[in-house]
């Protein structure tokens, strides 16, 4: 085994010179590339999630419940904070966010059409008559895409997936998140960064307080339509008394209406009187069951950037190159044996 490693490294050595050049050849090579590869702009936004569930009002939804009252509950813990992260990367949320309006050099654009023009698509679609008139509006209906837009959002979507958006939960128990977004331009990065998690954040609130906002809205709404009631019917007696002002007492059927009135003046008032409770009620769950989302740091210009290194470029470029010559020595030489 000495004699023949000796022999292999006698071989090399008399090659040294090709090895040389494929080394100085790769460095070169590194250089190059360090040059004209982009920079990756990285925005980073972290915010920390409170969802009250019960605490100081346990006592006033008990009492409610014992009157057979139905407030809402909890929402449920399907957007427990790891879900949460999933929802991020979830392609209705990303493409939504990249159709939110952005202002770029005093013109309203999408999030989509400033990726499409960071990253130079229009320059290879010129040729192609089904990509050249290609637009994405702002806040345009997903509905009204064509195959091709969707197709393009799809394209977005997965290269934003795998190596332009990170989202990582930084402390379980306080439900802290942090999304980072990689990009090539350094607006898009911060851009979408905050419109992603306002996006979520905004779809968040209304799932989670979606039961309760319902339960109230319908009691706010039977509360104004009893109290038009009781407006009516209150003007009723007053109407009724009006007509039997001075009126014979032998003729006491005249007054029917007027008792009747005040019959539903009382009726009422009693089912007003509960309704103002249990909508008050219902307030007070529908804030505990909208979730507090802070915004602990976001994104702030100039954001960190990963520029591949001229160093890195000689160093990795002059290895792999000297790497493949070695390689490509070593099996020539087999070849040649073998033959």
């Amino acid at each position: 085994l000495l004699l023949i490693a000796s022999e292999w490294y006698a071989y090399l050595l008399s090659k040294w010179r090709t090895i040389l050049i494929a080394g100085i050849v790769g460095a070169s090579l590194g250089v190059i590339y360090s040059v004209i590869k982009k920079p990756i702009y990285k925005a980073t936004l972290s915010f920390a999630l409170e969802d009250e569930k019960g605490g100081g009002l346990g006592g006033a939804l008990g009492l409610a419940s014992t009157l057979g009252l139905d407030l809402g509950g909890n929402a449920g813990g399907i957007f427990a904070a790891a879900n949460l992260t999933e929802l991020f990367k979830s392609r209705s949320m990303v493409e939504k966010t990249l159709l939110s309006p952005v202002i770029v050099e005093d013109k309203t654009i999408s999030l989509a059409e400033m990726y499409i023009q960071s990253n130079e698509w229009r320059k290879s679609w010129t040729e192609k008559p089904s990509l050249k008139n290609i637009q994405f509006l702002p806040d345009q209906k997903r509905q009204e895409f064509t195959r091709v837009q969707d197709s393009i959002l799809g394209q977005i979507y997965k290269k934003l997936l795998n190596s332009g958006l990170n989202i990582t939960i930084k402390d379980k128990k306080a439900s802290i998140i942090t999304m980072e977004v990689s990009s090539t331009d350094e607006l898009f990065s911060k851009y979408f960064c905050e419109a992603l998690a306002k996006q979520v954040g905004k779809f968040y609130i209304d799932t989670k307080s979606k039961k309760a906002r319902l339960n109230m809205d319908i009691l706010e709404h039977q509360t104004d339509s009893i109290r038009n009631e009781l407006n009516g019917a209150i003007k009723g007696v007053a109407v009724a008394n009006d007509n039997t002002f001075n009126l014979n007492p032998a003729l006491n059927v005249r007054r029917a209406p007027s008792v009747r009135r005040q019959v539903d003046v009382q009726a009422n008032t009693a089912i007003l009187t509960e309704l103002v409770k249990q909508t008050e009620l219902a307030k007070v769950t529908l804030r505990r069951d909208t979730p507090l989302i802070q915004v602990i740091d976001s994104p702030i210009l100039p954001l960190e950037k990963e520029r591949f290194g001229k160093l890195k470029g000689i160093i990795l470029g002059g290895f792999l190159f000297g790497f493949f010559s070695i390689t490509f020595l070593i099996v020539k030489r087999i070849f040649k044996q073998i033959v």
